[in-house]
């Protein structure tokens, strides 16, 4: 399983230049620790979606207790996501936030699509990179 390399710092000035599991589409993200509350910011062409930052630890606490490797799913806000992946616990009213960790209605999906390889940049969990249906699970 080969890793995606992530080049940047994830700051606003140099954003973590990334791609999607499936390797097809780049897309940056960076942290954004003053916004309210905190963010995870990604920005696909000219989009702009944020999710909680406390996603990429509450993410990495629930794949430890998975204990193995979890679908990621990966669909728009308007389209229901697949039980049993990562997409529909993003969204669950049985996550720690109680809902969905995007912040902006409208762009709180593809939540599968675009914070695993941010986990996987910082060494917080492992990313399959094949053409589609992409697992991942916690380190």
């Amino acid at each position: 399983m080969a890793k995606l390399a992530a080049k940047g710092a994830g700051t606003k000035d140099k954003p973590w230049d990334l791609k999607t599991p499936s390797g097809l589409s780049g897309y940056q993200a960076y942290e954004d620790d003053m916004a309210d509350p905190p963010a995870l910011v990604v920005k696909v062409g000219s989009t702009t979606l944020s999710y909680q930052l406390r996603c990429l630890t509450d993410l990495q606490a629930m794949l430890k207790k998975h204990g193995d490797w979890m679908p990621l799913g990966g669909a728009d806000e308007q389209k229901p996501a697949a039980a049993g992946t990562v997409e529909a616990w993003a969204r669950s009213s049985s996550n720690p936030v109680g809902g969905w960790y995007g912040i902006k209605k409208g762009l709180r999906g593809r939540f599968g699509n675009y914070v695993p390889p941010v986990m996987e940049a910082l060494g917080m969990a492992e990313v399959e990179h094949q053409p589609k249906n992409n697992r991942m699970r916690a380190r």
